[in-house]
């Protein structure tokens, strides 16, 4: 269960405004990363940003170029989730291996806005907002077991024992 405040964006966020291109060949640490994020688009995020707090977007976020540093920063800025209409399939991938929930949800994100707060609910497959319950496909196990372990590096390290 995540409960936290709403960042609302558009369509088409794409990686170069979720992590800029001039930072992804610098040698930066999770928490570098998380001080660039969003940097194009938001210049408030980083510096406001609260672990827990909820992205709330339109359709193909993450959109753009494959890199990995786009879930990464937003992971290590504390984000909880993303919720968006639809996803870029790498970035949606990215997000999961990095232990960073992403929900698509049409049905209630237009009535989503900045400062909000959402609850969600990956065992029912409920975000609320509001009062009101939207449903959402609920996350396979196996994807819900990589998210818990935070990340498939340390899920796969579980698994064999090497933790």
């Amino acid at each position: 269960m995540i409960e936290g405040r709403v960042w609302k964006y558009g369509d088409d966020v794409n990686t170069d405004v979720i992590f800029p291109g001039k930072y992804t060949y610098q040698p930066l640490e999770p928490a570098e990363m998380a001080e660039h994020a969003m940097e194009n688009l938001d210049s408030s995020f980083a510096k406001e940003v609260k672990k827990g707090d909820v992205i709330v977007a339109g359709y193909n976020f993450g959109c753009g170029s494959s890199r990995e540093q786009a879930a990464t920063c937003l992971k290590a800025a504390g984000i909880a989730a993303v919720i968006a209409k639809s996803f870029s399939r790498i970035f949606f991938r990215n997000a999961i291996n990095n232990g960073l929930p992403v929900i698509e949800l049409e049905d209630g994100v237009d009535d989503m806005e900045k400062g909000d707060t959402v609850s969600i609910d990956f065992e029912a497959g409920t975000v609320t907002h509001k009062g009101n319950a939207y449903h959402f496909p609920a996350l396979p196990k196996e994807v819900l077991a990589i998210l818990n372990d935070g990340g498939l590096i340390p899920h796969v390290r579980k698994q064999l024992g090497r933790e």
